[in-house]
């Protein structure tokens, strides 16, 4: 539960992130601001949505099994991993609440297959109906993003595929609400998140921070209590 909670909140706080790189692909479904509009096409903006989340889950069961299949080899590494995905969570809350392109490294990498899947997913723009709509979701799930990534590390430490899968459907539908506003406003939730950008950036680091807290209160517990069994003897 407290990995679902993290990765929800980290996309709800992070969504100023997700505006900035999906808020295009999102406003296609809503051309004008009216709610009258909004209604009309909203089917297509939560198809998209849907399809986009979809592709989270599948990401975090692939990462969740590697991350299963590591440790189960390797233990030592599943305390490292939560480590460094609590502090790549606390370099998203920076980037969010300072607009600062830290992860932007990270992203390129991610691109070198994104612009192998880039031509299917323009090829399906404009979305007219349900089913394209939810096609261009699941390729644009593989957009090369920071946040995802972020994630994605949250999704391994877990070391179980069903595990990994929840906690990207968590972080998914924490994005949820702004990608789904944004096509009836995207200035307006633009706006909003804006002016709160410091302050949700701010919360996601301190859930970055009790991510880390979490495997180092593990380790020295652990290590109490091998040091009280060796005093024991």
């Amino acid at each position: 539960m407290p990995l679902l909670a993290t990765a929800f909140a980290a996309g709800l706080l992070g969504s100023a992130h997700c505006l900035g790189m999906c808020s295009g692909i999102s406003g296609l479904f809503a051309v004008g601001t009216t709610v009258a509009s909004f209604k009309t096409q909203a089917p297509l903006a939560i198809a998209y949505n849907v399809g986009r989340v979809l592709s989270y889950a599948f990401l975090g069961v692939v990462v969740a099994f590697i991350g299963g299949a590591t440790v189960s080899n390797i233990p030592s590494l599943a305390g490292p991993v939560r480590l460094a995905s609590g502090l790549l969570i606390i370099v998203i809350g920076l980037q969010v609440a300072f607009n600062w392109r830290l992860l932007a490294p990270i992203e390129r990498v991610g691109a070198v297959f994104w612009n192998q899947l880039a031509p299917q997913a323009r090829g399906l723009i404009p979305a007219t109906s349900i089913a394209t709509a939810a096609g261009l979701g699941l390729l644009w799930g593989w957009l090369p993003c920071g946040l995802v990534y972020g994630a994605l590390l949250l999704a391994a430490t877990t070391a179980d595929p069903w595990g990994g899968g929840l906690v990207m459907v968590a972080f998914g539908l924490g994005t949820m609400p702004a990608m789904i506003l944004s096509g009836l406003s995207a200035a307006r939730v633009s706006a909003f998140i804006g002016r709160n950008r410091i302050a949700a950036g701010l919360l996601i680091v301190v859930l970055g921070v009790a991510t880390i807290a979490m495997p180092l209160t593990s380790m020295f517990a652990d290590e109490a209590h091998v040091h009280g069994q060796n005093t024991m003897e």
